[in-house]
């Protein structure tokens, strides 16, 4: 367990974010679904699992996303880019995971019952709930891919800038899907510097203010 805990935080360390990739380098299908089945572990509210991957690997697509990424070059160079999506209407999903549950043996058609009920109230309840949850969640498989890509000797690079109403349009992401970020994944070119960070001390409070 100790070995394993060491190579976690090792790979956590080691996570920086690299701007600059060995163009051409291929990384293969089987191992993108094998990242993106460890992405897929991540942990959501109610396990709606509120995230889908759009993956521009083609040179076209590449092409595509360029100006839609205000031509940043990474975006070419990497192997890949994820456009991580958030779910709007993950809530929807709530039927087949409880009744995956139920088929499992891990709860009964009440207990099932229930927390689809509270989900379903949860989103009635307010008009921000469903983007936050599709933001709060999908931001958590993004971290998780970028740690699997890590362990697996890749390098990535989280992407806010870009504009999210021109992917949508241009990739025919339907409006149950918002973009959150985009990650650019590949063989450093060079390895990425350190960055500094604030003292734990300085971000952290017990207890209270």
């Amino acid at each position: 367990m100790e070995a394993t805990q060491n190579s976690v935080l090792h790979v956590m360390n080691e996570r920086h974010s690299v701007r600059a990739y060995e163009k051409g380098h291929v990384i293969s299908d089987a191992e993108i679904e094998e990242m993106l089945a460890v992405t897929s572990q991540a942990p959501s509210s109610w396990n709606l699992q509120h995230w889908k991957f759009l993956i521009i690997k083609s040179e076209e697509a590449k092409q595509k996303m360029l100006p839609i990424a205000y031509n940043q070059q990474q975006v070419v160079d990497s192997s890949f880019t994820v456009v991580v999506l958030g779910d709007l209407e993950a809530d929807k999903n709530a039927e087949r995971v409880y009744g995956e549950a139920v088929e499992n043996g891990f709860m009964n058609e009440d207990v099932k019952n229930t927390l689809v009920g509270q989900i379903k109230n949860a989103y009635a309840s307010s008009p921000t709930i469903a983007r936050d949850e599709a933001i709060l969640n999908a931001s958590l498989a993004a971290m998780q891919l970028m740690l699997a890509a890590k362990a697996k000797g890749y390098d990535t690079c989280p992407i806010g800038g870009f504009d999210k109403q021109q992917c949508k349009k241009a990739f025919n992401v339907p409006d149950r899907y918002i973009p959150v970020m985009m990650i650019t994944v590949g063989k450093a070119e060079k390895a990425a510097h350190a960055s500094s960070r604030f003292p734990v001390s300085e971000v952290t409070v017990i207890d209270t203010f």
